[in-house]
């Protein structure tokens, strides 16, 4: 029998064991028996994994990264974005199955360290001052997350009262903190005559175990029902400049477009959320609708009058495309001329049924928007395309290429005029050409989302056009005044807003402001005008194209578009309600 060692592995003893089992005529069923159970493949491979687990477990391995859940989906994600060879589709198959996931996923937890330690016991020099009916000790370790609480000071007895629970917070998992119960005492110090900021200051910078002394809450056993409310956020929300937060650490920063699990509401002011995509399974406070919308009046402010100063600073999207080369080549006069001729018409009394078209100093101060996902089905129609570009952005000529690759899946929808058509110009094609007559019954009975005039010539996009091209499953691409889009916003055609903005260098010195004064006001222009229509219309945009140019524009938007088909996407949840 050869001789196994402590640091023979097991794959390696159990070759050796077999290769000694020798049928003989007493114990030969038995011994046959065993070197099949031993000769099996699939019992071989697990020794092997055996063996790599205890060589890995004397390196003591470290963690090469904590997000390899989140690495694995942008992976797939650029995977499912270009053509695949054989292996790529391969990698992808792997990459998005349970078991993998559910690996990757526990991978995260522990290179994360999220998981709770073992408590040392209490100490035995506890005071009992108080009843011990009616004392709870609790016992906390935390690393170097916040506690997950916060406290407020009860006005009439003057107790220092949780506030609120934090979810997936330290006092959260331990379940054993809950709202309404009374601090009485931290690592042994009585907190009764701090200020809550010091009592949330000694928490903070408490590190490991940390023991409470509480007075529990009457109705302790009730427990929040964590909610699934998700809202797209309007506004951008920094806890650290915010002085009307309880607790600074505990708020959660986001940006304008993020989308927010909100996961409980029974507070009036401070609603806990968490933001979607985000590995961080601790909730944090945000405030809610009506708390912001009375906290910063001035914000709605400065809204309007932003908005005042952006019908200057645009050109209009709906400008007939033969009167000039491009939609960057007008300049000086000929801008002032084309915003003096060509604007939304709001001379005429609208009918019942007109769709409007919000003046911009109207701009609506918001903060929430509910949202839910929403993945195309086949056969549905796809969703409308709609092109908001600021000055310099070119977006008809990104349109017009987009079309013109793939017209079998793009389509655009054809204006009315009531100029006289050309030569070269077929009807339905270029313009559907009308008399005027006709064109302001079509505006009287709401025919038109948008209309304008231009050296005399009426020229307006109906919804009729738009919904001819979705009706051939086409997506409709178009261009409008980025005022429009309230009334588009609808279920009925639930569009996906891009905003396509030019790059802009800021080079601008003094010196070259006195050599090239036009150059200098025409790149002002077009910052200022990106600017404030992010400003009044980026709460309606679901994706930013930063144009560098016009190859990497065209293939950006058509990545972009190919998404929108088959992936989901966050839409209101009035559009899925309706």
């Amino acid at each position: 029998m050869p001789i196994v060692s402590a640091s023979t592995g097991l794959h390696e003893t159990l070759a050796l064991l077999t290769s000694q089992l020798h049928p003989d005529a007493n114990h030969k069923e038995d011994l046959v028996f065993l070197k099949d159970v031993f000769s099996e493949r699939s019992l071989g491979y697990l020794m092997k994994i055996h063996d790599k687990l205890r060589q890995y477990e004397k390196h003591s391995p470290t963690p090469v990264l904590h997000s390899a859940s989140c690495l694995a989906e942008d992976l797939a994600e650029e995977l499912q974005n270009g053509a695949m060879e054989d292996d790529e589709r391969e990698l992808l198959l792997l990459l998005t199955t349970p078991h993998l996931k559910a690996v990757l996923s526990a991978h995260d937890t522990v290179a994360q360290k999220n998981f709770d330690p073992v408590l040392p016991p209490l100490p035995e020099d506890l005071d009992d001052d108080l009843e011990e009916e009616s004392v709870k000790i609790v016992r906390l370790v935390k690393n170097k997350e916040p506690l997950g609480a916060t406290i407020r000071r009860d006005e009439v007895t003057g107790a220092v009262i949780v506030a609120r629970i934090m979810r997936g917070g330290a006092a959260d998992r331990s379940g054993l903190v809950h709202v309404g119960d009374e601090l009485r005492e931290v690592n042994g110090n009585l907190i009764t005559h701090k200020r809550p900021d010091e009592i949330s200051q000694i928490l903070s910078q408490s590190q490991g175990s940390i023991t409470l002394k509480i007075i529990p809450a009457v109705a302790e056993e009730d427990k929040l029902k964590e909610s699934r409310v998700y809202l797209r956020a309007l506004f951008d929300y920094t806890p650290y400049e915010d002085k009307a937060t309880p607790c600074q650490e505990a708020g959660l920063p986001f940006k304008r477009r993020d989308i927010l699990q909100v996961v409980s509401q029974e507070d009036n002011t401070w609603w806990q959320a968490k933001k979607v995509g985000d590995s961080n399974l601790r909730a944090a406070l945000v405030p809610s609708t009506q708390f912001q919308e009375s906290n910063v009046p001035a914000f709605n402010l400065n809204m309007n009058l932003s908005s005042l100063l952006l019908p200057f600073l645009l050109l209009p999207a709906c400008r007939p495309a033969e009167d000039s080369d491009s939609e960057g080549a007008l300049n000086g006069k000929d801008i002032a001329g084309l915003r003096r001729s060509f604007r939304l018409r709001k001379d005429r009394q609208s009918s019942p049924g007109e769709p409007q078209t919000p003046d911009a100093n109207h701009t609506e101060f918001l903060i929430y928007e509910e949202v839910t996902q929403y993945r195309p089905r086949p056969g549905e129609r796809p969703r409308l395309i709609v092109l908001i570009g600021s000055l310099g952005a070119r977006i008809t000529e990104l349109k017009q290429k987009v079309i013109a690759e793939n017209p079998r899946r793009y389509g655009l929808a054809v204006p009315h005029t009531t100029r006289a058509r050309k030569c070269h110009e077929r009807e339905g094609v270029e313009y559907h050409f009308i008399t005027k007559a006709a064109f302001e019954a079509d505006i009287q009975n709401g025919k038109f989302i948008e209309y304008g005039e231009y050296k005399e010539n009426l020229y307006g996009t109906s919804l009729e056009s738009i919904h001819r091209i979705l009706d051939q499953k086409k997506a409709c691409l178009v261009d409008l005044q980025p005022e429009v889009l309230k009334t588009l916003r609808t279920a009925e055609f639930k569009p996906y807003v891009i905003f396509v903005r030019p790059r802009i260098y800021d080079r601008v010195t003094v010196s070259s402001k006195k050599r090239c004064p036009k150059e200098t006001t025409s790149s002002w222009e077009i910052k200022q005008s990106a600017e404030r229509m992010d400003e009044c219309y980026g709460h309606w945009v679901d994706y930013v194209l930063v144009k560098e140019d016009p190859a990497s524009a065209l293939a950006e938007l058509q990545a972009v578009l190919e998404r929108v088909q088959v992936e989901p996407q966050w839409v209101p949840v009035s559009w899925l309600r309706s």
